[in-house]
């Protein structure tokens, strides 16, 4: 009688199988096509964990841009402006405060215009 791996192949496969539970039709069944699918879901979550930073941190500099343009700033003077007066508060937090605390925005604009550049502010 031959040797065969039942336990073990049958372990990895459930493993697999398990890890592919919602995917629709064929990629949830078949071996093959679910181990090709879900070595492709872990190349997609590699890359996009790494992504959704970036994608943050376009919304809030949008956010932000936004923001300063209703009164009357450039972005970069405003960020310029943030670093001179030594003002440590990341993009994320200040998206947050320009939507949800517009006043304490506006005085961090103020701040902004008062170390900022001077030429940039005269040009804004």
């Amino acid at each position: 009688m031959r040797a065969r791996s039942g336990k073990s192949v049958a372990r990895r496969r459930r493993k697999i199988r398990k890890l592919n539970r919602g995917y629709r039709g064929a990629r949830r069944n078949l071996w093959r096509q679910a181990k090709v699918a879900q070595i492709r879901a872990g190349r997609f979550a590699y890359r996009d964990r790494r992504q959704r930073k970036r994608v943050f941190r376009r919304l809030w500099i949008t956010r932000i841009s936004a923001a300063c343009r209703d009164r009357g700033l450039r972005y970069s003077v405003f960020i310029a402006g943030l670093q001179r007066a030594h003002v440590e508060i990341d993009r994320k937090m200040l998206s947050e405060i320009a939507i949800h605390d517009p006043a304490a925005f506006d005085d961090l604009v103020a701040v902004a215009r008062e170390h900022a550049p001077e030429a940039s502010v005269a040009s804004a």
